[in-house]
């Protein structure tokens, strides 16, 4: 049977059974009271379903033209349905608006995580005003979003305000909205949101750097890729997803130097991490397990589980987080060695001097933090 097409006006005239049949490239006639075309696509990974109008009205034929039009829409990267009723002259959803602005703003977010994070807090949180025009979003619906979770969830609470806030503030800058923005924060909310107090900020639990290396005696002992993946981490001082989701191609094992990709970091800015012997000798340990990534998780093709650190370190008994352990290294050089200030915060990916300074600092130190990440594996080995 073609993959297109594969339907024909009798085969439609004489289905009876409730179902869903497909006619190719997105085009389905929908059986069950009546019968009615549809045209399915996803964007930004979410299932879409489109009326395209009952057989009575539109035939098969005009359903296959109606498809292609559709179809060329979605190609372009617009949403159909969205196109549809901005020619009717219908508003547009505060829904709507969040899954395309959305879908926009991700193309610069490297993380998946926090693209899926945005999606559910909004619609999980914003459900009361999800399907109202956008324009009519007012403090009222803002207040009755967030008061359920303002003092059981404050962090929750605070990211969930911030996002609507910023997705009124785009919809204002395309003309959907006018007037001031109901879920900003100061000379606003923050005057009627009572209640609320804000802790001290939290920082990650990190272990004092004098009790590392017997740590690491006992880490080395422990066996599994995750306390390989934990050791990697700590001899390089670099975060849990630079590590768990580097891949074999970043490693040149001859200079001893592991390059981290521009969009995997946190500043957008390749960094170099020079490697010690042990985390030499940890990737040389893990090179015959081959795959794409270096700490390969139980799904082919993927990375091992962001959790899978922290709960060795569960297992292990012991109340810090992988990424304190970049508090750890910070700290030790700046109480126990003469390293520059500079060449530790280099090493960490901080961003270090004004702008001025960045521009004409064109070299990353390499060679000087080598001998910083070397001194920092003798002292892990002690």
């Amino acid at each position: 049977m073609p993959s297109v097409n594969k339907l024909t006006a009798l085969q439609v005239s004489r289905l009876t059974a409730p179902g869903f049949y497909s006619d190719g490239e997105g085009l389905y006639l929908r059986v069950d009271k009546g019968k009615r075309w549809a045209f399915v696509y996803f964007m930004h990974g979410k299932r879409k379903e489109m009326g395209l109008g009952p057989l009575s009205d539109v035939s098969l034929a005009r359903a296959r033209e109606l498809k292609a039009a559709a179809r060329a829409l979605w190609r372009e990267g617009k949403d159909p349905i969205e196109e549809r009723r901005k020619a009717k002259g219908e508003a547009t959803t505060f829904g709507a608006f969040a899954e395309s602005i959305i879908g926009d703003w991700e193309k610069a977010w490297s993380n998946p995580k926090h693209r899926q994070q945005w999606r559910n807090t909004l619609s999980t949180y914003a459900k009361g005003f999800w399907s109202l025009p956008i324009d009519l979003v007012d403090t009222h619906h803002v207040e009755k979003a967030l008061k359920p979770i303002w003092l059981s969830k404050p962090e929750t609470a605070r990211r969930v305000r911030a996002r609507i806030e910023r997705v009124l503030d785009a919809a204002k800058a395309k003309g959907l909205r006018k007037g001031d923005n109901p879920a900003r924060w100061k000379d606003h909310l923050r005057g009627t949101m009572a209640g609320r107090t804000r802790g001290p900020k939290r920082h990650h639990a990190a272990m004092p750097f004098a009790e590392v290396p017997a740590f690491m005696v006992r880490l080395r002992e422990a066996e599994g890729l995750s306390a390989r993946a934990l050791e990697f981490a700590i001899l390089t001082a670099g975060r849990t997803s630079e590590v768990l989701e580097a891949k074999w191609p970043e490693f040149d094992l001859e200079a001893r130097i592991w390059t981290v990709p521009a969009e995997r970091m946190k500043m957008r800015i390749q960094h170099r991490v020079p490697l010690s012997d042990r985390a030499v000798e940890i990737l040389k340990e893990l090179e015959p397990l081959g795959g794409d990534y270096v700490f390969p998780g139980q799904k082919a093709g993927r990375p091992m589980s962001n959790m899978a650190m922290q709960m060795l370190l569960r297992r292990m008994k012991v109340a810090v987080t992988p990424h304190g352990f970049r508090s750890s290294f910070r700290d030790w050089v700046g109480e126990v060695t003469d390293h520059p200030r500079e060449i530790a915060e280099a090493a960490l990916a901080h961003k270090v001097g004004s702008e001025v300074e960045r521009a004409y600092r064109r070299g990353d130190a390499l060679e000087k933090r080598r001998v910083l990440m070397c001194d920092w594996g003798r002292y892990l080995d002690q």
